[in-house]
């Protein structure tokens, strides 16, 4: 493991074990994208479908990647749910590397957000 993933690892569990004190839950990568999410969104229900899950993490994947400019914010709609444009093709990688990429996208969002 070179330096840069182990550091991201780190950073990642500094990450899950805030989330961890602060929901009683250690959530994987999909539940912390669900989470951005909803902060962005506003979105809140009791009930949520699965279609509306994966709104809000395609907002959240769209929104933590905009930070390196492969999307841009491009308004809301009448419901108010923020619509994205993307700007630059994404990088072509294995599975692996694509779960560092989003982590390393996360916690730069969460950086910004001051958590």
């Amino acid at each position: 493991m070179s330096f840069a993933t182990d550091d991201l690892q780190q950073r990642w569990w500094q990450l899950e074990a805030k989330l961890l004190a602060r929901f009683d839950k250690k959530p994987d990568l999909e539940g912390v994208l669900f989470l951005i999410g909803m902060q962005e969104t506003g979105f809140i229900q009791e009930k949520i479908s699965k279609e509306q899950k994966q709104d809000l993490m395609h907002v959240a994947v769209c929104t933590v990647l905009s930070a390196s400019d492969y999307y841009r914010f491009a308004g809301k709609d009448p419901d108010g749910w923020p619509h994205f444009e993307q700007i630059k093709e994404l990088p072509v990688m294995h599975l692996p590397d694509q779960e560092n990429f989003l982590k390393d996208h996360v916690l730069l969002y969460f950086e910004k957000e001051g958590l």
